[in-house]
């Protein structure tokens, strides 16, 4: 299907990419402000950082978002898994683990 400059129907679907592009900015900086917000030595889940940000059933989009993040002042490597795993890091799973062992985390 074909969206014409002049159709009602293009219209309508740039602003609800709009508003799409617009919440998901909205939620990824929920997500970073709360990432931000973890102490040293302390940890969330991912479905943790999701339900915290409004969106309960988001925490594949949480970890999307931190995969992404080049931002050195949010820590992201202190969000894990659900059942205790520590999850992938944009830097690599050995320095994630090495991070959370100098926080205190591990041991």
């Amino acid at each position: 299907m074909r969206f014409w400059k002049n159709s009602s129907r293009a219209v309508g679907a740039r602003a609800v990419l709009c508003y799409n592009l617009k919440m998901r900015k909205n939620f990824k900086q929920k997500v970073f402000k709360i990432v931000k917000k973890i102490p040293r030595g302390k940890v969330l889940t991912y479905k943790e950082v999701a339900e915290k940000a409004g969106k309960p059933r988001a925490w594949r989009a949480v970890g999307n978002i931190l995969a992404k993040n080049k931002n050195p002042t949010i820590p992201c490597h202190r969000v894990i898994r659900s059942d205790g795993e520590i999850g992938g890091y944009n830097k690599g799973r050995r320095e994630k683990r090495e991070l959370l062992k100098k926080e205190g985390y591990l041991k």
